[in-house]
């Protein structure tokens, strides 16, 4: 098995199911590009609650990125030709509705931290972490443009 990441369009709304042991699982099916213009059905399954919740908050054609194990597999079409498709037991799951969260998450994890206040741009790389001082170096120290734009996250 692969263990891989996807991203694409919920083709369908995604179903909660029971299985024979009574347990509860989320399935859902994924359109995503492939590398030749064409489109790729990835057909995902979780048993975690948190993935199927978040699965099952989302619509036909929302954008979402899941990762999780892949399972290769082959159908044929109308015309009968093979075409392939994936199969995915997902683990963790993202979107654009998440992006909000980790970023205010991510934010409150940098600002809890003990220390003097820092001042200027200082305040930019301490909030984002040590990109900022990487950044810095790798465009030596002409990043007023970047800083900016992470402020205003």
């Amino acid at each position: 098995m692969i263990d891989g990441l996807i991203a694409g369009k919920l083709y369908g709304t995604p179903s909660i199911k029971t299985g024979a042991s009574g347990k509860t699982f989320v399935t859902a099916k994924v359109r995503a590009a492939a590398g030749d213009g064409e489109s790729l059905f990835v057909n995902i399954i979780t048993f975690s609650e948190s993935v199927g919740a978040a699965l099952l908050a989302l619509d036909e054609g929302d954008s979402v990125a899941l990762t999780g194990p892949l399972t290769l597999r082959v159908w044929i079409d109308r015309n009968g030709d093979a075409k392939p498709s994936l199969d995915m037991v997902a683990h963790c799951v993202m979107s654009p509705y998440h992006l909000k969260r980790k970023r205010v998450a991510v934010a409150h994890a940098f600002d809890q931290k003990p220390g003097p206040e820092p001042q200027g741009n200082a305040k930019a790389s301490q909030k984002h972490g040590d990109g900022m001082a990487e950044s810095d170096a790798l465009f030596g120290g002409d990043t007023a443009l970047a800083r900016n734009r992470l402020d205003d996250l």
